[in-house]
């Protein structure tokens, strides 16, 4: 292989090693560390902060932590798998001591139309990764497709570390062979 295309295969390689070794770490071993769920976003009512494929890593949080302007994962209905991401725009407590919150989406001209409780909260969205949330959950698909979706991104992501250091791994080979011919000439 010519020594140009060799260094742009070696570049290249590392520069998609570096992507999926980034991808799997804000995607999958920051969150577990942090305790955190990932959340696909479906709809563009968060937009400009979040967009429709976006996945949001929400952290679970005590509800007394949560502040005006943080942006919030909730169950539509508590106990219900549902849930809508959006920011609070007020909190209010109850008579009893409960705090409550009211949210909007960042597109939306009006706050949405019921108050959160606070055993509806699934945490505060601590960041979003653009795009990758097609990947993590598709709209219409099976449970089944979601599972293989995510096993397809995973052994794509290994095997493009696993070529991305073999070529490394080529490159000192190969570095070290003309080190060593020139020794010997």
């Amino acid at each position: 292989m010519p020594k140009p295309l060799r260094v742009a295969s070696t570049v290249l390689s590392a520069a998609l090693l570096t992507v999926a070794i980034g991808i799997a770490l804000v995607t999958i071993v920051i969150p577990k560390l942090m305790g955190a769920a990932p959340y696909t976003v479906l709809t563009g009512s968060m937009r400009p902060a979040m967009a429709p494929g976006d996945l949001a890593i929400v952290d679970p949080v005590d509800t007394a932590d949560i502040r005006i302007g943080d942006v919030i994962t909730y169950q539509l209905v508590p106990g219900e798998p549902e849930v809508l991401t959006h920011r609070v725009v007020r909190i209010n407590a109850t008579s009893g001591g409960q705090r409550t919150f009211v949210t909007q989406g960042d597109a939306n001209t009006h706050s949405d139309a019921e108050p959160v409780i606070e055993a509806q909260v699934r945490g505060k969205v601590a960041y979003s990764v653009p795009l990758i949330g097609h990947v993590n959950s598709a709209p219409n698909t099976s449970a089944r497709l979601r599972v293989w979706l995510s096993r397809a991104l995973v052994l794509g992501a290994g095997t493009l570390i696993v070529y991305g250091v073999w070529q490394i791994g080529s490159e000192a080979r190969s570095r070290r062979q003309r080190r060593e011919h020139t020794a010997v000439s």
